[in-house]
């Protein structure tokens, strides 16, 4: 078979045995970006969001004195904020993953890898 460019069964057990551990792998992952909470902030720190690995709203959090400014300023804190815990959600997710599947090879050789 490996005439035809096909990988030996060694690899193709070898490479299912690492899919499998990716998967159980992917799955504890999962649950720790859900149970984490990680914080944004406007500039001036008035305007707190919260969101899970995952990206999922928590809470906010407003000082009392931005609510004695204008509506456009407390929209502009509170999407400053937003924006800034997405960033952090999502770069935490994706240092995350990458961790999870950095040393994976996935190109078998004859499968078009």
């Amino acid at each position: 078979m490996a005439g035809f460019g096909l990988p030996n069964f060694g690899q193709l057990t070898e490479a299912f045995r690492k899919a499998q551990q990716i998967q159980q792998d992917a799955q504890k992952l999962q649950d720790e970006l859900d149970a984490m909470q990680l914080e944004g902030q406007s500039t001036d720190g008035r305007a707190r969001v919260w969101l899970s690995g995952n990206q999922q709203p928590l809470k906010v959090s407003l000082d009392p004195s931005l609510l004695s400014e204008s509506a456009s300023s407390v929209e502009a804190a509170v999407l400053e904020a937003l924006k800034s815990s997405y960033a952090v959600s999502t770069g935490t997710m994706r240092q995350r993953m990458d961790e999870l599947t950095g040393g994976l090879d996935l190109n078998l050789p004859g499968l078009g890898g």
